[in-house]
């Protein structure tokens, strides 16, 4: 087994990012990708281009995927079956459990081993510290090609269900786009009076940074299902104040729907006799019954 060699497939920013990244840790990298312009430049930086998809799998036992959705990985390596046995695909593209459960089978069936991914950083991250990787399949594919795939950032097997990465990284994305969609609104307000977003900007993330501090109390709370003792901002009190808010929001000219959900679930727990517990406690309206 050679483990300095890997293909890429798919090189939008991310998946150059990732190129680079294994070119720099030494690995003899092949890429591939349907614009083939997009190669040039890691070709030029010690790369092999391969011609076609096929060529690439090929190449290279551990084959890295990184395009713009499953549909885009089905079309890519449904054709070229005939070479995946033996080799071990680790798909980085984004997508659903289901989807990543369903490839997972899709591969086994055709002599492949897998592991679905999530990356949790943005191309300019990648072979950072700040990077790091969600991995999940069977663990004994990922210790084998760990010290590879550490080339991208910190690696994290969260598992051998092969869902569990692309639950783990759709939820980090909904806590950051629930953060972005605070700020974005808290921006709006303060351009409504005159002010400058880039003014404001250090104290809105000192305030975010303390207030996320919150997120382990919070956790830990949902986990022992305790949401009444040690409250200190219970959830009757917190609807009161939401409700200024909107107010708020409205005489400034500005947009409530980035805001008017979570007051929604407020009323809602209060109503249901729950306004002595702790924001936490606005998990237990968020499970609905599953069909069947």
């Amino acid at each position: 087994m050679n483990q300095k060699a890997v293909s890429v497939l798919g090189l939008g920013d991310m998946g150059t990012a990732l190129a680079d990244a294994l070119l720099a840790a030494g690995h003899r990298v092949t890429v591939w990708n349907r614009t083939a312009a997009r190669a040039e430049p890691l070709v030029a930086r010690g790369a092999s281009r391969a011609e076609t998809a096929a060529d690439a799998i090929v190449a290279s036992q551990l084959v890295v995927i990184c395009l713009l959705d499953y549909d885009s990985v089905g079309q890519v390596l449904v054709p070229h079956t005939d070479v995946l046995a033996g080799r071990t695909l680790v798909n980085l593209t984004n997508g659903t459990p289901s989807q990543a459960r369903e490839m997972a089978a899709w591969a086994t069936e055709h002599g492949a081993d897998y592991l679905d991914g999530g990356i949790m950083a943005v191309p300019p991250m990648i072979a950072t510290p700040e990077a790091f990787v969600l991995y999940s399949g069977p663990s004994g594919t990922f210790e084998t090609w760990r010290p590879v795939l550490d080339a991208f950032g910190e690696s994290h097997h969260l598992g051998a269900d092969p869902g569990l990465a692309a639950l783990h990284d759709i939820a980090l994305l909904n806590s950051m786009y629930g953060m972005f969609g605070g700020v974005l609104h808290a921006y709006a307000l303060v351009r409504s009076a005159g002010g400058s977003a880039a003014e404001f900007a250090p104290m809105a993330r000192r305030y975010v940074e303390t207030m996320g501090a919150y997120a382990e109390a919070m956790a830990a709370r949902i986990d022992a299902g305790d949401y009444a003792d040690d409250v200190t901002s219970n959830l009757a009190m917190q609807t009161t104040a939401y409700a200024n808010f909107l107010t708020a929001a409205e005489e400034s000219g500005i947009s409530t729907e980035l805001i008017t959900p979570i007051y929604s679930l407020l009323q809602r727990r209060v109503a249901d006799g729950h306004g002595h517990e702790d924001t936490a406690s606005l998990v237990e309206l968020l499970a609905t019954p599953r069909a069947g």
